[in-house]
């Protein structure tokens, strides 16, 4: 085979420091064969902005999707036309959440039915749901073909959104190459039940997991629920497990690339009242190991890479042409030239603030307007100052240096980073002022 397949394997809402031989072996495995992304980081921490992305190639406040709810706008070429038009095959399996509209009496509403085929992002298999933690739970539950038709499925989800995969490698045309989009919702807790919901056969087996070092200063609900989540990550990895050894037993693993990542971490309620939309290592710092594609030899890249980097990675390992709209940087150039690194990367975040982040080898520095909620506007002319973080001193972001003298010059340099940031993502150039002191009488 001359091209190869593209396999991009995204979980939801897992944290990067949940890769290890204890909790996930198979993607140790893939590791060992490629590249583990050490500083991997998510442009927006929410699920829908960040899935937009993907499917974009550009920063959610230049598509529009700021928030969960607001479909992919049908004037932005998506991701899957890039691969049709380059002749492969290509396949949708599992969360869309790029479908439905937030505004009531506007638009449609699609979180629980069939998402229309004109919604279905051009990709040409499709066995998914726009919002799959509205349509299942941990057990049980169903997605929708192309044409409308509800597929029930019973069992865990993870293992059953992966048989779709697994079906699908089955019946495609093996005389040409496939780019297959496999989009689970583990480990992300289940929104109705307020709980993340682990494989049940496993969960005993990760009651005395450790708790990261960046949770337990801080009041969250990590105890209760970590068994859960270390759970479903372990059978998230069961899947690729399985979904290796299909590519195998029909001969084309070493024709496909793999990719796996996610769209954001999990901090568990100690950054604010949920589990995301935080700039904090915890919630933004995610998993990214590519195997094949000049990705090879069991290497860590310790280099600063981000989610909005996979749109023009894709296109590059598949021999496409990267549109000039697009906003990351193709990995593959920077793998293979190791004196090539980003300076830092760019975060935008949505719904529970409107705010700005970076991300630099040493420093984490945010601002956010004055809103009350980040559902106001997407944007805006002035922040304030938020968060300085030193990683070299304080992995865990327990000290806020945002209001230290010390800190000053730093955070003049970083300010104007982050201004370049966001200019270069076609926001005006903002405001940003020293973070409110409140005095006290």
């Amino acid at each position: 085979m001359g091209r190869k397949n593209i396999i991009f394997y995204f979980s939801d809402q897992q944290r990067w420091d949940t890769v290890n031989e204890r909790v996930t072996p198979n993607l140790m495995k893939l590791k060992d064969e490629g590249v583990m992304f050490e500083n991997n980081f998510t442009c927006q921490p929410v699920c829908g902005p960040a899935r937009s992305c993907l499917q974009s190639g550009m920063y959610a406040t230049q598509v529009g999707c700021c928030w969960n709810g607001i479909a992919l706008p049908r004037d932005i070429p998506p991701l899957a036309r890039y691969f049709n038009e380059a002749g492969y095959q290509t396949a949708y399996i599992g969360k869309w959440h790029l479908a439905s509209d937030r505004y009531p009496g506007i638009g449609l509403h699609c979180e629980k039915t069939a998402i229309p085929k004109e919604r279905q992002g051009e990709y040409q298999y499709w066995r998914a749901a726009d919002c799959l933690e509205f349509t299942s739970h941990g057990y049980d539950g169903y997605v929708f073909d192309g044409d409308g038709n509800q597929l029930d499925f019973k069992g865990y989800r993870a293992d059953c959104i992966n048989d779709y995969a697994l079906e699908y490698l089955d019946n495609c045309d093996k005389e040409k190459p496939f780019f297959m989009f496999v989009s689970q919702l583990e480990p992300h807790h289940q929104n109705d039940r307020h709980c993340y919901e682990g494989f049940k056969e496993t969960i005993d087996q990760f009651k005395d997991y450790p708790i990261p070092d960046d949770l337990t200063f801080l009041k969250g609900d990590y105890n209760e629920m970590y068994p859960d989540y270390i759970s479903a990550i372990n059978r998230l990895d069961y899947n690729v497990g399985r979904l290796v050894a299909k590519l195998k037993e029909l001969g084309i693993y070493d024709d496909t690339i793999i990719v796996y990542t996610s769209d954001h971490g999990s901090h568990f309620k100690t950054r604010n009242l949920e589990y995301k939309r935080s700039c904090h290592e915890s919630a933004s710092r995610t998993p990214l190991i590519i195997k094949g594609g000049g990705f090879e030899g069991g290497k860590t890249e310790t280099r600063l890479s981000s989610l909005i980097d996979m749109p023009p990675t894709l296109l590059s390992m598949a021999g496409i042409d990267i549109p000039k709209h697009y906003m990351g940087v193709d990995l593959t150039k920077q793998i293979n030239n190791p004196d090539e690194k980003r300076t830092c990367v760019f975060m935008q975040i949505s719904e529970s603030q409107c705010g700005r982040a970076i991300r630099t080898e040493r420093f984490k520095y945010a601002v956010r307007d004055l809103g009350i909620t980040g559902y106001a506007h997407s944007k805006s002319s002035v922040y304030f100052e938020d968060y300085l973080y030193d990683l070299k001193h304080d992995p865990i972001e327990k000290y806020n240096l945002i209001k230290d003298k010390k800190y000053k010059h730093v955070r003049q340099e970083l300010r104007e980073l982050l201004i370049e940031q966001m200019v270069a993502a076609e926001e005006e150039r903002p405001v940003i002022l020293p973070a409110i002191t409140v005095r006290k009488k």
